[in-house]
């Protein structure tokens, strides 16, 4: 919790509306503190530019899309991918919006675990914090995990296309090139941090740029092209799940989901920029955006470079990219242009492994802000920041271990990667769901107005329908791949989840109930009292009345929202 001797600053900090430093909340004993409640600990480095490059990076759509085609193809083919692609950017818009708002609003490297702290209020905050903290946590590993996943495939088929008479596929290959991906992200997150704005730009310019000339070759270098009927309405007979229609498109929405469903991956970024809480909602909605309109070129491409849609349907743990681009690139005789699917498979590779590295980084800023607020084991370690290298040394290594973990999944199971990414879905959108509830539930009083506010009734609106919409589909997600199903291709992702709350919980009872004091944003913007003008600030909180311009400090009354 934040001292209470803790002032607000007279003017100009980031909660009145001022524009001269809008990352300081308060000054705690003379120290300057953020918006987490903390002193700064790492560089604010990242400019609007740095942060939209993480945020196109991280989302990486179009390339995501690709390389997850194996989650949605048996699913109806190319109609299930593209309409689940615009389902998906449907639903989360408003996750999108909610998430902005929230960002705008207290701006920190906490993100969902910190909001779900301050929209539950004095009296349940803590828990739903702790809860939403660690399934955000665990849901970005999972992330972390398909992500390497896939680079992994990526440099794998890379080695094959040269060698494809000679080679024969093992499991272990590609769980090797893994473990080498995820090292050198380690390296580069722990190493080379000054260096990771502009590998973020590189990340965002392979992304962009190469998108453009992927899409441009795609369309223009096959010798024939699918029919219009094949990729626009062909729905049923590639439907091979053996659900019905309804169900069998809502369940292959996953790949849209996973395309787009990045959302909250910059806000943990909020205590490396100079203007978060302006800067933060424009990247979401550049991520959401522009990523949805990269994948969409890119699928309607796709689509149409596909002449043989049956060898693409050999199993959900394959990577089917590489096929598609050897149809496309092949001559009017059906020899094949190793040369240019390779150099398609390069781009990729680039623009995914600058992706590994901008998750990395996300998922180790998560469990240091974890770490930061003694709600994880060994926390007086796992919060050390190595200032010379601005980097959580230990909490990076730390993610490393685990992903490692997580990656051996796929050697011994046939359906590894469609748990993967459903799992980072499922997890993520519940920690979202949490705060979004929560707001509501509490006549979303407790958060100030930031830049980006979405107003009493449209943020209610926003908010309920972003949480009805995560509960719809998530409980999809739970369901079997395909019928009839068995032990080695059931979906996983319930049991994932039921874990994921179990083991938090038992850590909730063993330690955290006592010993775990909550985020010190407590301090700064939970309220107590009976609502309305009997709340009270907790903490020298710095909130901002509805006429902006003046403090609250500790024990005045905060106005209605």
């Amino acid at each position: 919790m934040a001292d209470p001797n803790s002032e607000p600053l007279p003017k100009k900090n980031g909660l009145d509306g001022g524009v001269e430093d809008e990352t300081v909340a308060a000054v705690e004993n003379g120290v300057v503190i953020n918006h987490s409640g903390y002193r700064d600990q790492l560089k604010r480095q990242y400019s609007l530019l740095g942060l939209a490059g993480i945020a196109v990076t991280v989302d990486n759509a179009w390339v995501a899309l690709g390389s997850s085609i194996s989650v949605s193809i048996l699913n109806g083919g190319p109609p299930g991918l593209i309409f689940g692609l615009i389902v998906a950017l449907f639903y989360y818009t408003f996750i999108g919006l909610g998430l902005a708002e929230l960002a705008s609003s207290v701006p920190t490297a906490g993100g969902v675990y910190h909001w779900a702290t301050i929209a539950g209020g004095p009296k349940h905050g803590r828990f739903l914090g702790f809860l939403t903290g660690w399934i955000n946590f665990y849901g970005w590993m999972f992330d972390l995990a398909a992500l390497v996943q896939i680079t992994a495939n990526i440099t794998v088929s890379m080695y094959v296309i040269y060698h494809r008479d000679t080679y024969v596929f093992e499991p272990w290959h590609v769980y090797i090139a893994y473990l080498l991906v995820l090292w050198i992200c380690i390296a580069t997150v722990i190493f080379g941090n000054k260096l990771l704005p502009y590998t973020q730009n590189a990340g965002m310019f392979f992304v962009i740029v190469g998108g453009i000339v992927t899409i441009v070759v795609l369309a223009a270098m096959p010798k024939q092209h699918a029919s219009n009927y094949f990729v626009w309405g062909s729905f049923n007979e590639n439907n091979l799940t053996g659900w019905q229609g309804a169900v069998a498109f809502l369940l292959g929405v996953l790949n849209g989901a996973f395309t787009v469903g990045t959302p909250d991956a910059i806000t943990h970024m909020a205590e490396e920029l100079p203007h978060p809480r302006r800067d933060l909602p424009i990247a979401i909605a550049l991520q959401i955006g522009l990523g949805f309109l990269y994948a969409f070129c890119f699928a309607i491409t796709l689509c149409y470079a596909i002449t043989d849609l049956g060898i693409l349907q050999g199993g959900i743990n394959t990577y089917p990219l590489v096929d598609i681009y050897l149809q496309a690139t092949a001559d009017g005789e059906g020899n094949q242009n190793l040369g240019a699917t390779f150099g398609l498979l390069f781009i990729i590779w680039c623009a995914s492994m600058l992706c590994c590295i901008g998750t990395t980084l996300t998922n180790s800023r998560i469990y240091w802000a974890l770490a930061r607020d003694n709600a994880v084991p060994l926390s007086s370690l796992f919060s050390k920041v190595n200032e010379r290298l601005s980097c959580p040394v230990p909490a990076t290594l730390f993610v490393a271990v685990i992903a490692a973990g997580i990656g051996a999944i796929p050697l011994g199971s046939e359906v590894a990667f469609l748990n993967l990414a459903g799992s980072f879905i499922i997890l993520t959108t519940v920690s979202y769901a949490i705060p979004f509830a929560a707001n509501v539930l509490t006549g979303r009083k407790h958060f100030p107005r930031g830049p980006f506010y979405l107003g009493k009734k449209r943020g209610f609106i926003v908010n309920v329908l972003a949480v009805m919409f995560i509960a719809l589909f998530d409980i999809f997600y739970c369901f079997p791949y395909a019928l009839p199903t068995d032990a080695e291709i059931m979906n996983y992702n319930a049991v994932i989840l039921a874990g994921v709350v179990a083991i938090t919980v038992v850590w909730w009872v063993m330690h955290a109930r006592r010993k775990y004091p909550g985020p010190r944003v407590m301090g700064l913007y939970v309220v107590e009292g009976g609502g309305g003008d009997h709340d009270q600030v907790l903490h020298g909180a710095v909130v901002t009345p509805p006429g902006g311009g003046g403090q609250v400090g500790e024990g005045e009354k905060k106005g209605k929202d």
